[in-house]
């Protein structure tokens, strides 16, 4: 009976720390670095650019409350392996659990340090991409592992700090660039010219649909503390469906604040270095450096968030006895109440994941054609994973109310159909070299997948 209790994770988080981390872990980086690609992706064209961060947006919002309906309804140890398996089946289950421990999860754990350790770079005027850069992008990735591993408590309360942090800059620019766009032209100018008219809206707004599903993915990952999370019936769905919708008006306020005070032109020629023009332009040099150091806690923050999840990936496999051995992975330390083995080996699959990017994305391609964009193309194929869990849904929740069972449910999978053909679009032939990888890793799984049905 010890030895069971020992295997079991405290309800130590409230409904406060549950919205934080939904709004934390979509909130940090992917809105100040994917902005760029999307005035790239659109050819500045920030009508389009809008739209992409609405459509998105409102995807993560529908998929989040028909996942809030299952969360009312079950509650385990890893929130979607959870819904997957009650769903759909425990085979099924497995691999979703295997994917996001070891290529979801990780992947873009490896992309948050690197963000975090690029607007840095950006702060001190050094290199993105050099050996500096990675430097301190190894040091963000141990530095969240500790924080995680030694104090889960004070992991969850800079969660809640961090949020706050996280809001100050993107508010800031949401209303006081909107304010002053409107005043000097600036908005108006930016939505009616066009930096390079050769880009098609179809192509655009499918080039920026992806790009911006990094900047709002994260929210799923929360379900990951729902055995951790006091009342996870009641309080998880209200976070996954408030948190939602605060990072959707967040983003889109500061999209638009942001046209504001520098043009579409410079923040696409300025690369990484636009975002701290942007906040210059409106406080001044002094003002503008200490709002961007807010920036990189923003994506410390996210990374913080993500790794909470990261580091209970194993562990969230092995108490189901499944995986590779369940028993050294599902034992909970029992001074800090953590899985730790689950979270060495979160930290692991993550430095190597960050050791692919680098050589993928960042210099001359280490991996030839198997080279592509880590921070996107995990998330469109958990889109892709949901969408059998939506199915069995519909046929077995025979309780619910036709809106919950049917209405959300097929809104969902229309989303994520849209964001699967969008990153097709998008990344090309670049998607067929990932899927191999993905059958590999998911073929390794299987070795260690002990479910029979």
């Amino acid at each position: 009976m010890d030895k069971q209790l020992d295997n079991q994770l405290e309800k130590k988080y409230g409904l406060i720390t549950a919205i934080s981390m939904v709004v934390g872990i979509v909130i940090g980086s992917g809105v100040f670095f994917k902005a760029e690609a999307v005035l790239k992706a659109t050819g500045g064209n920030v009508v389009i650019g809008i739209a992409a961060w609405i459509i998105v947006g409102l995807i993560m919002i529908i998929c989040s409350y028909t996942f809030a309906i299952m969360a009312s309804r079950y509650e385990k140890v890893n929130g979607v392996v959870d819904y997957a398996e009650v769903i759909v089946g425990s085979r099924y289950a497995y691999y979703v659990g295997w994917f996001m421990t070891t290529i979801y999860i990780p992947a873009l754990t490896s992309v948050l340090a690197w963000v975090s350790a690029r607007y840095t770079c950006v702060l001190l005027g050094w290199d993105i991409t050099g050996g500096s850069a990675m430097t301190i992008a190894c040091f963000y990735l141990v530095g969240s592992y500790a924080l995680n591993a030694l104090s889960p408590v004070l992991s969850g309360k800079f969660q809640v700090s961090s949020t706050i942090i996280k809001l100050i800059p993107l508010v800031l620019m949401a209303v006081i660039g909107l304010i002053v766009g409107l005043m000097n032209g600036m908005t108006v100018s930016n939505f009616t010219n066009l930096v390079d008219t050769s880009v098609t809206k179809g192509g655009g707004i499918f080039a920026s649909v992806v790009a911006v599903a990094f900047a709002y993915e994260g929210w799923i990952i929360a379900t990951s503390i729902n055995a951790e999370l006091k009342d996870s019936k009641k309080n998880l769905p209200k976070a996954l469906v408030i948190g939602s919708l605060i990072v959707v008006l967040v983003y889109i306020f500061y999209y638009i604040g942001l046209t504001g005070v520098v043009s579409t032109e410079v923040l696409i020629e300025s690369g990484e270095t636009g975002v701290m023009l942007a906040f210059k332009n409106i406080f001044g040099n002094l003002g503008g450096t200490l709002i961007f150091v807010f920036v990189i806690l923003s994506c410390i923050g996210t990374l913080n968030g993500l790794m909470l999840g990261c580091t209970r990936g194993m562990y969230s496999l092995a108490i189901r006895g499944n995986g590779p051995i369940p028993e050294t992975f599902k034992q909970i330390d029992r001074a800090t109440n953590m899985p730790t083995n689950s979270a060495v080996f979160g930290v692991l699959i993550s430095a190597m994941w960050l050791l692919y990017f680098y050589g993928a994305n960042l210099t001359d391609p280490w991996f030839g054609r198997f080279c592509f964009d880590s921070s996107e193309l995990p998330i469109i194929t958990l889109y892709a994973l949901y969408i059998p869990i939506f199915i069995m849904m519909m046929r077995k929740e025979k309780d619910l109310s036709t809106f919950r069972r049917f209405i959300m449910p097929v809104l969902s999978i229309i989303g994520c159909l849209f964001m699967v053909v969008a990153a097709i679009f998008a990344h090309g032939k670049a998607v067929m070299y990932y899927l191999i990888i993905f059958a590999i890793i998911m073929g390794i799984g299987s070795f260690f997948n002990r479910n029979v049905k």
